[in-house]
């Protein structure tokens, strides 16, 4: 079995991954800075302690991660159809992201940050969000007969969207 490729305290700056393959390779305490992370294969890549700062990730199956130590934060990217599904992620953080159409199905986020994230189309369910912040946040929805909030941050006018599946009518 060859070794694969191992990454410690690297910044990746300004490069096209798209349709890189990944997989098995570790990446310990790194950046991705202004990359194209397009359709990137991760079958059990290894992200310990790594930031995405404006990077364009689309298609990433996060849910194919090697769940060990994983850890990241994603600042000012733009994620689009990507699954961070069954997958431990809690502290992680996405800080003025637009996080579109993403899989968060059976997933971990205790202490999640979601500030100044647009969430638009992002699917959660079966996912614990407890002490998780959406303060500033739009356009997030989740049941919470179908998650778990336990001193979950929100803000208005988005906290409101939590009532649409009691189908009540709210008027301002």
């Amino acid at each position: 079995m060859k070794d694969q490729p191992y990454f410690e305290q690297v910044t990746f700056s300004e490069q096209d991954f798209t349709n890189h393959d990944f997989s098995g390779h570790v990446y310990r305490n790194c950046t991705f800075q202004q990359c194209n992370l397009t359709n990137v294969i991760l079958k059990q890549t290894r992200f310990q302690e790594v930031l995405f700062k404006d990077c364009k990730i689309l298609g990433l199956l996060f849910s194919e991660c090697n769940p060990f130590l994983l850890s990241m934060n994603f600042e000012d990217c733009h994620i689009s159809t990507s699954v961070f599904s069954d997958q431990k992620l809690t502290g992680i953080s996405f800080i003025r992201c637009q996080v579109h159409e993403c899989d968060f199905i059976n997933t971990d986020l205790t202490e999640a940050i979601f500030v100044g994230s647009d969430l638009e189309k992002s699917v959660f369910e079966n996912t614990n969000l407890s002490m998780a912040s959406f303060v500033g946040a739009d356009n997030y929805f989740f049941d919470p007969n179908k998650n778990t909030l336990k001193k979950t941050k929100l803000s208005l006018p988005g906290a409101l969207s939590l009532l649409y599946v009691f189908d009540v009518i709210i008027e301002l």
